[in-house]
């Protein structure tokens, strides 16, 4: 599948009004804000413009843009929330390895540099191919929706589990 629609978003040519993330925290859990889980200060959202299938967002619900500034309850649910993304992308994907990272601040690449995420990509050996040298794109093998109902039952009942 083809995504001119994340190159003129990459390339700004489409500006979203206001926080994306804030507007799924305030939309609340379900596909159409592709909000997968809220916790009591942290959030899971299925990245719009994935680079793989699976590729998840980990955030705080506040709007914040520096590690520092977050609280320590914040920091603790954040990595909490981590793991569990990457224990589901596990068992869905089955995948080989992940991608995880943050880009804190806009010279670092961040594309939202107001709040704080990070991304978890599943990879798998050989899943590079030509198309985004090419022409910037890449195939996916399922679409968003797809990819929302495979994770949700991992994120149901996920406070139950931590205590």
């Amino acid at each position: 599948m083809s995504r001119p629609d994340r190159y003129r978003y990459v390339r700004r040519l489409i500006v979203p009004e206001g926080c994306v993330f804030c507007k799924a925290r305030e939309t609340g859990v379900g596909f159409e804000s592709l909000n997968l889980y809220m916790g009591e200060t942290a959030m899971l959202v299925l990245n719009k413009y994935p680079y793989n299938n699976g590729h998840l967002l980990v955030l705080p619900q506040r709007h914040v843009g520096s590690l520092l500034d977050l609280s320590e309850k914040e920091s603790l649910e954040l990595y909490a929330l981590l793991r569990k993304a990457q224990a589901a992308l596990l068992k869905v994907y089955n995948c080989s390895g992940f991608n995880i990272g943050i880009n804190q601040g806009a010279v670092s690449g961040a594309g939202i540099p107001d709040h704080l995420h990070w991304h978890i990509v599943p990879r798998w050996a050989g899943d590079t191919n030509f198309f985004p040298i090419l022409a910037e794109t890449k195939v996916q093998a399922e679409s968003l929706e797809q990819t929302y109902e495979r994770l949700l039952p991992y994120f149901r009942g996920i406070d139950d589990d931590q205590r």
